[in-house]
């Protein structure tokens, strides 16, 4: 039975983590990023063709659930910055609820103590305050639904092994299946599955209850691989976009994929504690993935979870040993789309599916002092205002991370560079023209070609979203700068405009076209 006075902790840190999430969204991050403005045409593609694809094959390839989100939105809202980012905003809140949901159930299983301390609430607000994962749910990254469905399909999967009931079982197939429609990091998840079911097969058995189990089970897996099939059909038919750009970037790459996977797994590991992600739109370089201390306390929560999975295998308490095995399986799978690669390490987005389970093992630790307080039979008196430092702590760094999201990051001039702003300011600008001026934009930025191979490059992807959500098409003409000879002045006012300042390339365009107005710099 919840309480009140839980349904209100609840309730406020469900608020917290909406009025974080939304507020300035039109703002912070700034600029439109390539990538994101590419979900965004896409979107209004797919809008307008009434092809909503499970796979989205150029830029390296996006699973097709967040773009197809997107389209929603924008029938809804009409297509603009804020509606792309409202889809990963509304994720990110609801994967604070499922997160609530998935830690009671977890600590139901481990035992009443774990529910009467309302230690569940602990973790989540901490993941409602955190600087990772509100970073990732304030733009337009496909990586934010992948703890969002990691959450919600393990709570609903369970709920139904502990209720014996199918209904939620299949529920949490479908989910999980459609974590396959998310990112590339989700293909680990399966990975966390013989932990789990491992361990209630022999609960189960252990009742006599091994029908019931396999009928469980069959529900699961049926509505997982039903779920799952048309993107698997698309991988069947296109193996080339299964991996795409991860080849690249692979341990298995390098001339010692051992050694190299052994470096990056020590890299991610450090970065809960030491120094973290070092793109400018992943963290604030420098600063570990976790608020200073958190990553001390989930290593400590993690050593716990293995001391008591290795008690629980003694015991054969095989419920608790699900519990420690998936949360164990959790954390060290979900780092593998990182540790198994070389560029960007640490990486945050490829890891972001380990952000829940990490603030869980927070949590574990946190719960671990209060028993401890508890065996020593600490004086009440002590023990409550203990209690109390240890809320005014996780209040306060829970409010530190985001007061270094928004008061720390968001000011420094390095976050507009990484978030493209200069493309948004050239959009600005050639939507502010009439429209019998002639607009050209030579695309000199390295990037994907879209459509690939002979496209133009994936930076102007920005400042064409930005003219499409504003006109409803393209009024101007991008073109690489071998094409040149694609301008023609026809007596009108011209404007040629460089994505990149480059003087021989703008000299070359003046003595070209000397009618022309030629624009290299929008810093």
């Amino acid at each position: 039975m919840i309480r009140k006075q839980e349904i209100i902790l609840l309730i406020l840190i469900l608020l917290i983590a909406g009025a974080l999430r939304f507020w300035q969204l039109d703002t912070i991050p700034p600029g439109l990023y390539p990538d994101v403005a590419m979900n965004g045409n896409d979107a209004l593609d797919a809008l307008k063709s009434g092809n909503f694809k499970p796979f989205y094959p150029e830029n390296n390839g996006r699973e097709g659930l967040f773009i197809n989100l997107i389209a929603l939105s924008f029938l809804i809202f009409g297509p603009s910055v804020w509606t792309i980012k409202i889809v990963a905003a509304i994720i990110g809140i609801l994967t604070v609820f499922g997160f609530y949901l998935l830690v009671k159930e977890v600590f139901r299983l481990l035992g009443p103590r774990f529910l009467t301390s309302n230690f569940e609430l602990l973790a989540v607000f901490l993941l409602a305050t955190s600087f990772w994962h509100l970073n990732f749910s304030r733009f337009g990254f496909r990586a934010i639904m992948v703890p969002f469905f990691l959450v919600w399909a393990f709570y609903l999967l369970f709920l139904g092994l502990r209720q014996k009931k199918l209904w939620p079982v299949i529920i949490a197939g479908a989910v999980f299946g459609l974590g396959f429609h998310t990112y590339i990091a989700f293909r680990v998840a399966p990975l966390i599955l013989p932990f789990l079911l491992i361990p209630y097969w022999l609960s189960y058995r252990k009742e006599n209850l091994q029908k019931k189990y396999l009928l469980l089970v069959t529900g699961y897996l049926l509505s997982v691989f039903i779920i799952a099939l048309p993107i698997g059909l698309y991988f069947l038919t296109n193996p080339q976009d299964f991996i795409g750009r991860a080849t690249g970037v692979s341990v298995f790459s390098s001339a010692n994929p051992i050694l190299e996977f052994a470096k990056s797994l020590f890299v991610h590991l450090q970065m809960f504690v030491f120094a973290g992600d070092s793109n400018w739109r992943h963290n604030l370089p420098g600063w570990p993935q976790l608020a200073p201390g958190l990553g001390v306390l989930m290593f400590l929560g993690l050593f716990l979870v293995v001391r008591d999975l290795i008690r629980g295998i003694r015991k054969r308490k095989w419920r608790e040993v699900a519990v420690h095995g998936f949360l164990l399986s959790w954390f060290f799978a979900l780092l593998l789309p990182g540790a198994l690669t070389l560029e960007g390490i640490p990486h945050a987005l490829r890891t972001i599916g380990v952000i829940p389970v990490a603030y869980i093992f927070v949590a574990v630790a946190v719960f671990w002092f209060y028993q401890l307080c508890s065996e020593y039979k600490v004086q009440p008196s002590l023990r409550r205002f203990g209690a109390i430092l240890v809320l005014a702590a996780v209040v306060f760094l829970g409010f530190f991370d985001t007061g270094r999201y928004f008061f720390v990051w968001a000011k420094n001039p390095n976050v507009e560079g990484a978030f493209t702003v200069k493309y948004v300011q050239i959009a600005d600008h050639l939507n502010s023209l009439p429209e019998e001026t002639q607009k050209y934009v030579i695309v000199n930025e390295s990037g994907v070609p879209v459509p690939y191979p002979d496209g133009i490059p994936m930076p102007s992807q920005t400042i064409m979203f930005l003219e499409r959500a504003k006109f409803g098409k393209l009024r101007a003409v991008y073109l690489k700068p071998e094409e040149l000879d694609k301008i023609k002045i026809d007596g009108r006012k011209t404007v040629i405009v460089l994505m990149k300042e480059d003087n021989n390339l703008a000299e070359r365009v003046k003595n070209m076209f000397p009618d022309a107005k030629v624009i290299t710099n929008f810093q």
